[in-house]
């Protein structure tokens, strides 16, 4: 790429945690970043699960180089042992570092497609010396083409749940019943969302954290409305892995949850079907839904169905990219095999950087939740070390590129979304996930380490990721 071209933005493809994260980089590193973002606001996809608290807590959810912008403005991090929900991450930190980038970030403003400039993605001739065509969308319909030296995709996968069909694919009838279907996690403290699941029997179809949290909070609202039920649908067998390690779990958050689950299951408030790989949703005759698997079960009907089975990658618009992408995971070939959840549990991701996260199509990364793919392992510290690292690498500075590290607590720290949704629920006889010391872990992308660092399952929410 030529000299006039590197003077060329960096385009950031989502203002979530990772994109803004990703610019407060590039501005330290003295290069000009352009957020864009699809949404009304900045941060528009934690928002949409603003009433779902973290396990994480404030001392894991903050970027140094954000810290560093936010500082002059008088900002000060939230109490560092404290867990905000969605809504105070955004309110709090994010929106406060979108203000500081200003301009350098544009809400309503959706990327539609990235190709070479002049080049589809089969043109070998002159490819690399391009700059990057990004174009985009705004919300009032108007088009544009923007020139960009690189790519920094951090969208996220919020936008894209996965279905209820246990084949990848929407279930039989699952469009056709949109109206009774939720993906999200429900807020029961809004009336019209608690209205449409009090004194109703719903299934809720998944096995992470986000089913936890929905079977916790429709037994707390079972034992306020008679009549509300919940059915949980299971893939597999219950065993005992299902509810997480417990009060053995060495992240007491993430064990009080699954507790939380399996209580709901104990008292009786959500009965749990298992085995059952939902094939079709059918309606009968008074408008309920009808889940059929693919062994020939059919359900009594349910007034609901609530879908958290994990979310997927939308590649759509890169189409004219050379990505490299692993067939199973979507993810990044060179990190696939470090997340995989086939052969990795949640505690076994090693750290990595803009080597793992390089494409065939030099200048493009995929970073934050998106990097994962389908895998339901992330952790906001994370996705901050994968920019840091792209960042230094596009400023030329491959050594501190190359030198990935990273700080966490010995016991690692949450990264998912949690039922506490009082600050007494997550104080720390119940909820802390905290170690009493952190101890860092540094490892160069050469060789992974050999202790791995401790995460956990994010579940379908995007937890402390977010886009």
């Amino acid at each position: 790429m030529n000299s006039a071209a590197q003077q060329l933005p960096v385009v950031v493809i989502g203002a979530g945690p990772t994109g803004l994260a990703a610019a407060a980089h590039l501005v330290e590193r003295g290069i000009e970043p352009l957020v864009l973002e699809a949404g009304p606001t900045s941060a528009a996809a934690v928002r949409e699960w603003s009433h779902v608290r973290l396990f994480s807590t404030w001392s894991e959810l903050t970027d140094p180089a954000a810290e560093k912008l936010l500082a002059p403005t008088g900002w000060t991090r939230p109490d560092a042992q404290t867990y905000p929900t969605g809504g105070d991450w955004a309110d709090r930190y994010l929106q406060p570092l979108a203000d500081v980038l200003g301009d350098k970030v544009r809400t309503g403003a959706r990327v539609t497609g990235v190709s070479r400039a002049g080049r589809d993605r089969i043109v070998d001739a002159d490819r690399d010396a391009q700059p990057f065509a990004v174009h985009v969308t705004y919300a009032d319909g108007r088009e544009e083409r923007l020139a960009a030296r690189a790519v920094v995709d951090a969208s996220g996968t919020w936008a894209v749940p996965s279905p209820a069909g246990a084949d990848g694919l929407p279930a039989l009838g699952e469009r056709a019943a949109a109206d009774r279907i939720s993906y999200r996690v429900p807020d029961l403290d809004d009336p019209a969302v608690r209205a449409r699941y009090a004194g109703k029997r719903t299934a809720v179809i998944g096995s992470g954290a986000s089913a936890f949290t929905a079977l916790a909070s429709l037994a707390s609202l079972a034992r306020e409305e008679q009549e509300t039920k919940a059915l949980w649908i299971l893939r597999r067998g219950l065993s005992g892995a299902t509810f997480g390690g417990g009060s053995a779990d060495q992240l007491p958050a993430r064990g009080a949850l699954g507790l939380a689950a399996k209580a709901a299951v104990d008292d009786g408030h959500a009965d749990a079907v298992t085995g059952f790989r939902t094939q079709a949703i059918e309606r009968d005759g008074d408008g309920r839904l009808v889940l059929l698997a693919e062994d020939g079960r059919r359900l009594d009907p349910v007034d609901e169905v609530i879908v958290l089975t994990g979310l997927r990658p939308d590649h759509s618009f890169l189409g004219e990219l050379r990505l490299g992408l692993d067939d199973r995971l979507q993810a990044p070939t060179a990190l696939a095999p470090l997340i995989d959840p086939n052969q990795h549990s949640c505690g076994t991701v090693y750290p990595h950087g803009h080597r793992e996260l390089a494409h065939p199509e030099q200048g493009v990364y995929l970073v934050g939740m998106k990097s994962y793919g389908r895998a339901p392992t992330f952790l906001a510290l994370t996705g901050y070390e994968q920019v840091r690292s792209v960042a230094a690498a596009l400023a030329g500075d491959l050594d501190s590129a190359d030198r990935v590290e990273l700080t966490l607590p010995e016991t690692g720290v949450c990264g998912g979304s949690g039922l506490y949704d009082t600050p007494e629920a997550a104080s720390s006889e119940g909820g802390c996930c905290c170690a009493p010391a952190p101890q860092p872990v540094v490892a160069l992308t050469a060789a992974p380490v050999l202790q791995p660092l401790t995460v956990v399952e994010s579940g379908s929410t995007g937890g402390c990721c977010g886009s």
